[in-house]
C-alpha cells in the first residue's frame, strides 16, 4: 500500500516550488509532463489519479488528455495560470494565527513566498487554514471595496481566491 499522504505532499513541493528535484522543467503555465511525473515519484498512473481524485483541497489538475498535471495555486516559482480576472464577493476571509496579526495590521497580507495571497469564499474555510499553525483567527476582507479600487481578484480552479496583496485598510477586523 502506497503512503498517498506523503506521495501527495511531495508531488505538491514539486509542481508548486521545487520542480529540479525529480530533475523536471515546469512550462511557463506550471505544467509537468505526466510521465516524467511517474518517473521521478516512482508512480503509477492509477498512483498519480488516486492522489489527484482524493486530494481533499483539490489541489492538482490534470489536462483534457492526462498528458499534463498542475498545482492549482500556492507557487513559490513563477507561473501563469491562465486565470483571469473575477470580480469578487463582497467579503473574503483570511485564516491565520495571532502571532501574525501586528504584522498583518501594519503592513496588511502580503503572498511572502508565494505568488498570491490566498482567501477562501467562506469562514469555515478561512477557519481551517488557519488550524495548521495553531489558534485560528480569521480575518474578514472588504474585497468588493478593494475591486471597486482597483485590485484584481482571480479564482483558482480549486475555488481559492487570489489577489496580489490585501492593503490594511481592506482588513474588517477578526473572528474566532
Amino acid at each position: 500500500m502506497k503512503n498517498y499522504t506523503k506521495a501527495s505532499k511531495f508531488l505538491s513541493l514539486i509542481l508548486r516550488h521545487k520542480p529540479e528535484k525529480i530533475g523536471i522543467k515546469l512550462d511557463e503555465h506550471g505544467w509537468a509532463k505526466v510521465p516524467e511525473i511517474l518517473k521521478g515519484m516512482d508512480l503509477t498512473m492509477n498512483d498519480l489519479e488516486h492522489i489527484v481524485d482524493t486530494d481533499e483541497k483539490r489541489r492538482y489538475s490534470f489536462n483534457d488528455d492526462k498528458t499534463l498535471i498542475r498545482a492549482n495555486q500556492g507557487h513559490s516559482i513563477p507561473v501563469d495560470l491562465e486565470l483571469e480576472p473575477v470580480q469578487p464577493p463582497e467579503y473574503l476571509y483570511h485564516g491565520t494565527v495571532g502571532q501574525f496579526l501586528a504584522s498583518i495590521q501594519k503592513e496588511g497580507l502580503l503572498p511572502r513566498s508565494r505568488q498570491y495571497v490566498h482567501l477562501s469564499a467562506d469562514l469555515e474555510t478561512a477557519v481551517k487554514v488557519g488550524k495548521r499553525r495553531g489558534k485560528p483567527v480569521v480575518l474578514q476582507i472588504a474585497s468588493g471595496k478593494m475591486h471597486q479600487d482597483g485590485h484584481v481578484f482571480y479564482i483558482s480552479e480549486n475555488g481559492v481566491w487570489l489577489t496580489d496583496a490585501v492593503p490594511p485598510q481592506y482588513i474588517m477586523g477578526s473572528e474566532l
